[in-house]
Formats: C-alpha cells, structure tokens, sequence
C-alpha cells in the first residue's frame, strides 16, 4: 500500500475506503483533488485528476525519491507505477505495459511524458552514448508526433487525435536499447474540416506562425492562418500553445532524430501543398470543370516535384477502366472535385504522419539483436490512446475512438478479475464473487463477424450501387433490433434524441453517416501522382501507386476493419504482457484548477469501471501482503518479533503480530501472504508503527553512531598497526641493504670509499647522517697524523667552492710552504726571516706560503712573496732577502674572492684598508698545479676551527662573521661563503 498520508488528505488508496460506496468514493477523491493531491491508488492503479495547472513534483528530487522503492513506501504517483513497471521488467525478466485511459482533456498524453522522463531519468547510470542517443530520439519523438497528431478540441488544447502504442526495448541491464511506435486511426478528417472553436493539427499553425519569411516565401505561404480554408477556423482561436517556439522545438527535434535536411523540408512542403489545395476553387460552365486560375496548381506542382497538367487532370478527371478492358477518363463535376480535393488533402496528411512514424521506427527499432549474444530483450509499452467522448453528433472517427476505449475498458476488467481470481485461487482464498457490468457485449456488438457494426457497414460498402446511410441504417436495424444494446428513431419512435433514418444508439453513443468515411474513396489517379512525383520522400509515401487502374483488382479493406483488425492486435499484444493502469479522470470542461464537477467527475468513475475495481480488489480483503514484506513492516509493534524473531517461519510470526493486536478474526492466511479483512485494522497498526518509529529512530541513531565510532577506532588502531610495521619494515630493509652493500669493505683498498650509501627512509635520517659522519672517521682514523692537515684543508675548500671551480688542486699534495720549495737559492733567507717573524710575533703555524705577482691600482705588476700565518699575512720582497713589506693581521680580512676558471687570481678584501689582487702562480710553475684551492681550504680550515675553539671555551662571545667571496663566473655577482659559528656557508646575493 501506499505510505499513508495525514488524515487530511483523505485515503491515499480506495481500496482503505471505510464503505465502498460512490458517495465516498467521489468524497475522497474530491478531497485528495482540493489539497492538491492528483494521484490516488486502487491496489496498484493509479487513479489521474487533471490538475490544470503545473505542479512542483515531477523534478529531479522526487525521482530520486521514486526509483527503486515499493509502491507503498512514497504518497502515489505516476514515478511509483512507472518504477514498478520497470522493476518487473528488469528483475524477472518480464514485459511490461502501462495502459493510460481516460475522457479527452483528463491527462493522458501528459502522464505518458511523465513515465517516458522518468525511464529515461532512471536508465542508463553509466553514461552509454549509444543508449543516450536511444534514449534522446524517444524522448524527442513525443514532441514531433505531438505536433503532427494533436490539435486544439473544445475539451482538450493538446488533444491526441491518433492513438499511439510505444514499445521501450531494454537489454538485460535494464538500459533502453530500442523501441517501435504503432500510430492507430488519425483523424485525418480534421485537415479539411474543424468544429466550431477547434483548431486543425498542431503542425499547420506552427509552420504558418513559426516558420521564417524565406521558408514561407518558398513555400508559396503567408503566416496568417485565417487565409487558409483549412486554417481560419482556428486562426482566431486562444490555445495555450506558443506555436512559434514549438515550431523551433519540433525542427530540433527533427534533426536529434535523424531526419535530413532535404526530408525536413519535404515535410514542409507537404504541409504546404494541403494548405494550397484547401484554397483551390472549381468553377462549372455547364460542360465541364475547370480550377479558377493556374497559379496555384503550378505552385502544387513545384512543391510536389509533378507535372502541372498532372495535377490539373489528376482533380479534374479520373481514370475508369471498363468491363472489358477499356480504359476511359470520366470527368468530375464540381462537387466531386471539391470531394476528391479533400479526400486527397486527408490522404496527403494521413501518410505523411504514417512516414514520419515509420521514419522514427527505422531510427529506434533494434537491428541485428541476438539474444544468445545480447541476452534476453525485454519490453516496457506505453500505450497513449484516444480520450472516450460523447458529443450531440459523432462522427465515423469518434465512433471508432469510444469502440478502442469499450475493447481497452473489457481487457482490463478481465485482466483484473483474472489476476484477482488467480491469487485467491493461488493463496488458498475462497474467492468471493463479485457483481459488475461486462463490455464484452458492447464490444461483440461492434466487432462481431457477420452479425456486428463494423460488418454491416462493411457489406454496404462492398454493395454494387447507390448505397445510402439511410439503407445501411435500416440493415442495421433489422440485423440488431434485438441487441439490448442497440437502438434507434425506428425501433423506439418515442425517443426524440434521435432523428427518422440518421442516428442509431449503442449504449450511450449516437452516430450518423458513416459510409463515406469507411470507404477508401481516394482515386489510383492521386497515387499514382504522388508515386511519379520527383521528391524521394513522396515516392516512398505512395508505393501502392506503382499500379494502373487495370492492375488494381482487390478492393482496398475499409477503415473500421483496418481499425478493428489494428485494435485486436493491440490488446492481444497487451494481453501478454503484465499491466500497470493510469486511469485518468478530467475535473471540469471550463479547465480550472480548483473547480470539481461532480456529476461529470462520477460519470468518469462509472464509465472507467472504478467502484467494480475498488471491489474487486477488496473482495474480502482490503490489503494483502507478502509475510516477509508485512513482517519487515511491522515487526517492531511486537516484542516477540523484534528486532528478530526466533520462530520457524515468517507466517508465524506475522500470526504474533495479529494475536498480540486481536485481530485474528479480521485476517486470512494464504500459502505466502497475509490477507486483512477491513482498512480498521491496518489503520492500528499503522498507529502503532508511527508512535514507535521516533524511538526506533532515535535507537538506531545512538547505535549507528557508537557503531561508527569503534569502526573509526579499530581503523584507526590498523591504520597505526601497519604504519609501526611499514616502518619496521622500512628500518629493517635499509639495515639489510646496508649490509649487503658494505659486506666486502674490510677487503677493499678505499675501505669502501666508493660505495653508495643507500636512500634512508625518514625515520632514519639523523640516524643514517651520524652513521655515515662515523664510517668516515673510521676511513679518516686510517689515514697517518701527518696527512690529517692536508685532509681537513681539502675538505673545507671542497665545502666553501662547492663546485664553483672546476679545477681547485684536489688530487695532488698539498705542501703549503711553497716559498721554501719553489726557490732553494732563497730559501735559507726565507728560513731565517720565518723564524724571526715567528718569535716576534708569535704565530704558532704558517698556514700558506707562496710566490706570486701583485698588481696594483695603476695595473703595474711586481713579483711578491705571501706568507700566511695563524695571526698575520706578510707581504715579501723576494728580491730584497724577503723583506716585509706589508704585515696585516689576519682579522683585518672580510673575505677572498677567486674565478671559477683556470687562473689563480685571489682578491683579499679588507675592512678598513685597500683590497689586495694577488696571482699566485709565476714562472716555471706546472700549468696543473693550481694552488687557490689550497689557499681557501687552508683559510677555510683555519677560521672553522679556530671559531669553534672560542665558542668552546666561551659560548656567550660573538664576533662579526667574516666573509669569503667567490666569483662564479667573470663579470658577474659573487657568491658569498659566510663565516658564522657553525663554519662558512654559500650564500648567492641578488643582482
């Protein structure tokens, strides 16, 4: 059942009505239509009362609500019946159908827009092109055949005048793969004639009023319908319809399909070849007929792609083949003329409309499906048909339309007595019979064989002669004078609502003058015009036209068995299927959103059969329920069966719930589902549930979160589990590379100098940097005292050069004192003075020593000597016994600049006196021994560890840094190596 709404909205399912009386029945349903509730359940058919006006609950939101729930679990709507559909289809494998009925104006063709969105909304999630093309044509199909085939009627401004059957085909995903249209009976009728305050067929005003001057110009038209004899009827007239913007929307739609371009315009030029025909005239002048003025036979010719003189005979004469043979041209009068005009302008329309169908069909239908392949193709109908009316006289159309809806009301009366019988019968349930009015006869009485309406009409058409309706009708009255069902002036002369030998009644319908209609009164000599003419897309219209009129031998069947035999297959094409049911119901004809007819609103109920279903389906039972579904439903307004019961079977503990409640008497048990007797007891539990479900709520809420939380925790406790023993892994991994790497160290020359180191993982970075300080000093402890100052020299120039200068003097031996050395004819002298500057000024060491060329600022260059020691630099002469020229301290000295090429030019910057350009290398010195590498390691050295001597000793005292300074390429801005508590750092200034 349907999720009970508040009492205010009355009973959301006729099937709970307290009585099953009409007086309530129409109360309910006028309460549920004032508080805006249009849809109401009977079991599973849903009950449509046209609202008028647009309603806010068909948006995305309330499909989401819809898709994949149980018909009882939402308040009814067409989403639920079209899910249900839908699920049947997809879960058994089932073909299913939705059968929409109802008066003209009730809905019908909006419900179907509705349930083909709402398949569309819920297929394919994936986002298949292939199936969302599929399902754009069907979707984009609705527009075009509503404009070819509906039209503006007194009841109904877009009012279906064919009736159309859709097939949905789906693949074993439950995606839509395919379909097929099946178009019955238009009304072709309405091309050339209108009643009173109607409209022709949406397409004509669309083209006229939204087709753009250069299409109408080449079309020969003006957009005003009024000068249209086909047109000006409903020129005037107010629709709802903004033609212009849906003549926009069908070209779309058009051309979404697949139509082309060139089928396009034919379409319109067919449109407006009709509108020209209607206006042509015929003029007699006693002998024979003529067309008054050529212009618009010519203009019908080019939009045709015919003859002009074929056209001009083709409405003139028709061609008549003799007894023996001959073959003759019969000329027509004028008001034979003006027949075949219009026979021929209803034809025109009628096949473009069967193209355009047919053309969508070869769009959407499924080509080379194989089952073993593809698996099983399951299908969903959708059948939109014709709105029953009774108007004061009803036409051959509207006789055929009220006969579809008796054949559609008669299936689905049986279909629900059978289904109602069968569950009984299946459950166990001694079924109870119930009184309703069977259509079977009134269907008898139109299609029966021999004895029927359509029969009657079929053999006065097929009589050689003259025959009148007037002759027909008195066939009929003698055929069927003793039909209960059928009456006329004749047989029941105190009945003036008919007319002397012109109306017949048939339950409640009257109608009159059938026989030209049921014939097929178009002449060979109009298709075989159509079959010659140029255009591909007329051609392929009139393929019967390819005969002459002495081929043509069988005569053509009428249009009532067409639509007998297009009808039977329709409901056999139904009957095996599984139904759904829309039954719609029109509140009022002045279409007002708040007005409710009653007397036409209970005349609707009786005619659709809905009292008989409510009663049908309460037939003993007002609900009934699969164990396992009632259980899940209501098991918490038991102690014994919540949340869990501990019984044998689902029966017995929905037998639990019953005895707790006390309403063993008002139920039935089947072999799978519980039967209740009357909605009381259902309302109880109902109750019951809704008082229990916000302390069940707020349980579940309390235990979902505690729930939540230790998942939370037990993740979170994993999460750090395996974090510990990824990184155990990670430590234990990097110790057992590292091992395998240094295996062989002991044995190799370097000591394993050359090996890399493998990449730590983060937690051992400190670790790894400390291990690799310690095998370095376990390789430096190796080497002999004497090295050790040449070993931290090249070190610290290695760190402040940091590869800046290519060639620096790494890979020789670095001496130092190169002023004894480099010339022996001196060095006593120098020996000497070295020991005398080393007791006067008390220096512990030389740090570096070397010959080289000083230039000065006027570019004069001079051979020098520099010694450098722990506490001052000299400046020597060495052609004067190495005299000092210059001494400055050693602190004096903010940095070094040298080149990053091959010479050895060294700039001394000072801070308080003039810079000093040194070159290093003189004379007969070795191209390859490069000493300014040895001289910024010995600085370098020198400075470090003499600032962390006096940190050591005093951690408070600070002292400027000093600064070294290398060139990094000539001309350029140099690198700065920063003198600092914790050694010299590169640092790069801006430009």
């Amino acid at each position: 059942m349907a999720e009970l709404e508040g009492l205010e909205f009355g009973k959301s399912d006729f099937v709970l009505l307290d009585e099953v009386t009409m007086e309530q029945f129409m109360e309910n349903l006028k309460l549920r239509f004032e508080k805006g509730r249009i849809y109401t359940y009977i079991g599973e058919v849903v009950v449509s009362v046209n609202p008028y006006q647009q309603m806010d609950i068909y948006g995305k939101e309330t499909i989401d609500a819809y898709r994949g729930r149980e018909l009882y679990e939402n308040p009814p709507h067409l989403y639920a019946v079209s899910d249900a559909a839908y699920k049947a289809m997809k879960r058994r494998a089932k073909d299913t159908c939705i059968v929409i009925s109802g008066e003209s104006g009730a809905g019908k063709t909006e419900a179907s827009k509705y349930i083909m969105q709402y398949i569309a909304a819920i297929t394919n999630p994936s986002q298949r092109k292939e199936v969302e093309s599929v399902k754009n044509v069907l979707l984009k199909s609705n527009c075009v055949l509503e404009a070819f085939g509906n039209a503006k009627t007194n009841r109904n401004d877009n009012s279906s005048r064919f009736g159309k059957y859709m097939d949905i085909n789906f693949n074993f995903n439950g995606d839509p793969t395919g379909g097929h249209i099946n178009n019955y009976l238009l009304e072709k009728s309405r091309v050339v004639h209108q009643q009173e305050g109607e409209r022709n067929f949406h397409s004509f005003y669309q083209l006229l009023r939204g087709g753009s001057q250069d299409m109408l110009a080449s079309f020969h038209l003006v957009n005003d319908p009024a000068v249209y004899t086909y047109t000006k009827e409903g020129a005037a007239t107010a629709t709802s319809n903004n033609d212009r913007s849906s003549h926009k929307a069908v070209m779309s739609a058009l051309e979404v399909i697949g139509f082309t371009k060139e089928e396009i315009n034919s379409i319109y030029q067919i449109l407006a070849s009709i509108l020209l025909l209607g206006n042509m005239q015929f003029e007699s002048d006693g002998e024979s007929v003529q067309i008054q003025g050529l212009e618009a036979v010519n203009q019908i010719s080019e939009l045709t792609d015919t003859e002009p003189d074929s056209v001009s005979k083709t409405l003139l004469y028709r061609t008549v083949a003799t007894g023996g043979g001959e073959v003759i041209e019969k000329g027509h009068t004028e008001q034979e003329a003006c027949f075949g005009r219009d026979a021929f302008a209803k034809a025109l329309y009628e096949r473009l409309f069967g193209w355009i169908v047919s053309r969508i069909n070869s769009v959407i239908e499924v080509k080379d499906y194989n089952p073993v392949l593809h698996g099983k193709n399951t299908v969903i109908g959708v059948l939109d048909i014709y709105g029953f009316e009774i108007f004061d006289n009803n036409s051959f159309e509207q006789f055929c339309i009220n006969y579809c809806n008796e054949k559609l009301q008669q299936l689905f009366i049986e279909l629900i007595l059978r289904q109602e019988q069968g569950e009984y019968q299946r459950e166990g349930i001694t079924w109870q019979h119930i009184d309703y009015f069977n259509n079977q006869i009134i269907v008898d009485l139109v299609e029966q064989s021999h004895k029927g309406i359509i029969s009657i009409l079929d053999e006065a058409c097929l009589t050689v002669g003259k025959v009148t309706d007037t002759v027909c009708l008195d066939s009929m009255d003698t055929k069927l004078a003793q039909h209960p069902h059928y009456t006329s002036r004749k047989l029941s002369p105190a009945d003036k609502t008919m007319d002397f030998q012109k109306d017949f009644l048939v339950y409640t319908l009257t109608h009159f003058g059938f026989l030209d209609k049921n014939k097929d009164m178009l002449y060979q000599d109009f298709k075989r015009l159509m079959y010659n003419s140029a255009n591909p897309v007329l051609k392929e219209m009139w393929p019967d036209g390819h005969l002459s009129i002495t081929e043509v031998t069988k005569r053509p069947l009428t249009a009532a068995t067409l639509f007998k035999n297009s009808i039977v297959a329709l409901v056999d094409k139904l009957a095996c299927k599984e139904p759904y049911y829309v039954r719609c119901i029109k509140p009022n004809e002045v279409k007002s959103p708040v007005l409710f007819d009653d007397a036409r609103c209970e005349h609707q109920v009786a005619y659709l059969g809905l009292m008989e279903n409510v009663m049908v389906r309460r037939a003993g039972f007002a609900y009934r329920q699969p164990y396992a579904r009632f259980l899940q439903r209501y098991k918490m307004t038991c102690e014994y069966t919540w949340p869990n019961h501990l019984m044998a079977s689902d029966r017995e503990a929905v037998e639990a719930i019953v005895t707790q409640h006390g309403f063993q008497d008002d139920v039935a048990y089947g072999h799978t589902k519980l039967f209740v007797r009357t909605p009381r007891s259902l309302f109880t539990l109902e109750q019951e549930r809704a008082a229990l479900i916000p302390i069940l709520v707020l349980f579940l809420q309390k235990v979902w979160r505690g729930a939540l939380a230790r998942l939370r925790c037990r993740r979170m406790r994993a999460i750090y589990a395996i974090m510990g023993c990824y990184k155990r892994y990670k430590v234990k991994a990097h110790f057992w590379e590292v091992e395998r790497r240094f295996a062989n160290v002991r044995t190799m020359a370097d000591y394993g100098k050359t090996v890399e180191w493998p990449s730590p993982p983060a937690a051992l970075s400190q670790f790894h940097n400390i291990t690799v300080m310690w095998w370095a000093r376990q390789i430096v402890k190796k080497l002999p005292p004497s090295n050790m100052l040449e070993v931290r020299a090249k070190v610290a120039a290695l760190t402040a050069l940091s590869g800046e200068r290519k060639d620096w003097g790494v890979r020789r031996a670095w001496e130092r004192d190169y002023l004894v050395r480099d010339c022996p004819q001196t060095s006593s002298g120098f020996i000497r003075v070295s020991k005398e500057l080393r007791n006067k000024d008390e220096y512990s060491q030389v740090l570096f020593s070397s010959f080289c060329r000083k230039v000065n600022r006027f570019n004069k260059s001079t051979d020098r000597g520099l010694l450098i020691t722990d506490k001052y630099i000299y400046k020597l002469d060495p052609k004067k016994q190495n005299k000092v020229l210059k001494k400055l301290p050693l602190d004096v000295f903010t940095g070094l600049s040298v080149t990053s090429g091959v010479d050895q030019m060294v700039a001394l910057h000072t801070s308080s006196q003039d810079d000093v350009l040194l070159c290093l290398q003189r004379g007969e010195l070795c191209p390859n021994q490069d000493r300014v590498g040895e001289l910024v390691g010995s600085l370098v050295d020198h400075f470090t560890r003499s600032e962390k001597i006096k940190l050591q000793m005093n951690c408070q005292l600070t002292r400027k840094p000093k600064n070294i300074t290398v060139e990094t390429k000539p001309g350029q801005a140099h690198a700065d190596f920063k003198k600092s508590r914790d050694g010299f750092v590169l640092l790069v200034p801006a430009n």
